[in-house]
This record gives structure tokens, sequence and C-alpha cells, in this order.
């Protein structure tokens, strides 16, 4: 893992790089995952409830070998399959750790970081950090999973990570990824942004939300902004998309069109909402905002939809 540096820049929308060969049809095939688990050149990628494990002593390097997950406490029963990568055909695994983030940041010869602060050092290439990505969705999702919602029975990984069996009473338990929507309202050269309370100070960003059962994507844009907002919505178009590892979402990025444009904050997600121009927003960007308003860094979708209005790339 190379240190962060003053002088790098955040990439662009991090964790959409993933180039790992999943192998989905072989995820049953348990001498195959034992074959690979076993060799020399194979990686652990090892996660606590909150953050990625390192060695200390291994740039570049975002798994342990077999030998050392397993003397840090890992167990083969719970290691998910990430995939190969796609040129030399190093098998990368992923799984959890029975220590707390403040035992193990205690060890000299481990580094404890959190996945947001990586992207933003650009501490990895972004195929590593999409790779990481990845290994911490999963292992969020099978820490919350360990018992069945059925029975309450102590559910059993199956396939390879992407599947947990209840012995009990036969249920079979996916993965779960949560699509959110997040869109950037525009009424000509004006933009709509907010501002939750969970931003750091003076970070105004797009207004984004949960997609609910029985929703279109267009459909959950209007309802989100008339709960947060009041603001009508009329056309929505759907631009990027890219997964948010926080804990395992998929962001759908939009534009929409308003067709009402008086503000009312009508529920507690947002302390602050209002229409930018265009120079509001580039001052913004360019760190000369009068009042220190900024908007979110590069590596999010929010940043790509602001920039990309802005530049009338989307």
């Amino acid at each position: 893992m190379r240190p962060a540096a003053a002088s790098l820049q955040a990439m662009e929308m991090s964790f959409i790089a993933n180039s790992l060969d999943r192998q989905s049809e072989r995820r049953g095939n348990t001498a195959y995952l034992k074959e690979l688990l076993d060799r020399p050149d194979t990686r652990v990628v090892l996660s606590t409830d909150k953050t990625l494990v390192f060695r200390a002593d291994a740039d570049h390097e975002i798994g342990h070998p077999l030998s050392a997950a397993l003397a840090l406490g890992a167990v083969t029963e719970e290691m998910v399959f990430l995939g190969l990568r796609p040129e030399s055909g190093q098998a990368i695994f992923a799984t959890t750790l029975p220590s707390s983030d403040e035992e193990l940041a205690e060890r000299a010869d481990l580094v404890v970081q959190d996945l947001r602060n990586l992207a933003l050092t650009n501490a990895f290439p972004d195929e590593d950090l999409s790779a990481l990505a990845q290994a911490r969705a999963l292992i969020h999702w099978h820490r919350t999973h360990q018992r069945c919602s059925r029975c309450g029975g102590k559910t059993v990984m199956a396939e390879a990570g992407y599947r947990r069996d209840c012995p009990d009473c036969g249920a079979a338990h996916f993965p779960r990824t949560d699509p959110c929507v997040i869109m950037l309202i525009t009424d000509r050269d004006r933009a709509l942004l907010g501002r939750p309370a969970r931003l750091p100070e003076g970070v105004y960003t797009t207004l984004a939300g949960f997609m609910e059962p029985g929703e279109t994507i267009e459909q959950a844009v209007r309802r989100e902004v008339l709960e947060e907002s009041r603001i009508r919505v009329g056309e929505v178009r759907m631009v990027s998309n890219q997964p948010w590892p926080f804990p395992a979402n998929l962001m759908l990025g939009c534009i929409g069109t308003a067709t009402s444009f008086d503000i009312e904050i009508a529920d507690d997600e947002l302390e602050a909402c209002k229409w930018c121009d265009r120079a509001e927003i580039r001052q913004m960007i360019d760190g000369t905002h009068p009042e220190g308003h900024r908007i979110p860094p590069s590596i999010s979708i929010a940043y790509e939809l602001i920039t990309g209005w802005l530049e009338n790339r989307v």
C-alpha cells in the first residue's frame, strides 16, 4: 500500500474498475476452490466490521498469504472467492477477522485502514480499490447474516461466499445490493444542492435516497426529491452508476428537470438546500466560495453529476 501524498489527486469515481474474473460458474466446485486457496500466490483480503487490514511491509498488496490470514484468526470456511486477476490468474479471496480494530491497530506489522480514506488518498490502483469494494460489501453481508431470517438457525457459507444456507430449515440466502437513486435536479442554469447534517461542514451535494419496492428509477427520483425539498421533477434520465460499498449500495446517477422551484425542507434528512447557479458551483469546485461551500470529492458519483452538468457532459 503506498502512502497518501498531498500531490496525489483523488481518482474519478472510485470502485467502478473491478477487472477480476469472478468465475461464477465454478463457485460450487469445492475442489477447485481449495486448489485456488492452496496456491502460494493466492491472497486473502482481511476485514473487520469497519476497516480493512493490510501488511505493513507489503507495498501495493491488498491481501495476505493464506498462512498469515489463518494466523490472524481467519477460518477457511468463511472465505469468499472474489475472483482471478485477468493477467496473472492470481486468486483473490476475502474474509473477516474476529479481532477489533483497536487490537489490530496496536500491531506494528499491520495497517488498519478505512476504504473511503484509501479511495480519497489514491492508495491503490482503481482496479484494486474496486476489488476491495467487492470484498467489503460481501463481508458486511456475511457478518450481518449469520442467522437465518426464516427460523433463526445458524447459517453456513455456500457457493464460494455468494450464498448462505440454513441447515435447519433449508432456506438459502443471497448477498444483497441496495439500489439508491442519486440525482442532480436542474432548472436551466441552476442546480439543486442539499446539505445533510452527516456531511463535513460546508459540503453541498446532490439529493439521494433508497429505492422502494415497486418503483422505477424515475419514480424514486421524483419521490425522494419531493420528500426532501418539495421540488417537483418532470423528466428524469439515468446517466451513470457506481458501486458504493458503505455498506453495499448501487448508486444510480440521474439528471432530473424541475417543474416547481420553491424549496421547503420537508423532512429531517437535510439541514440546508438551495438553488446554485453555474458561477457559484464553479466557486465551490475551485475553493473560492465566499462562505466556504464545496462539493463532494471526485471519488463519488455526486461529483461526476455536478461537474458533468457544469461542463455539459451529461
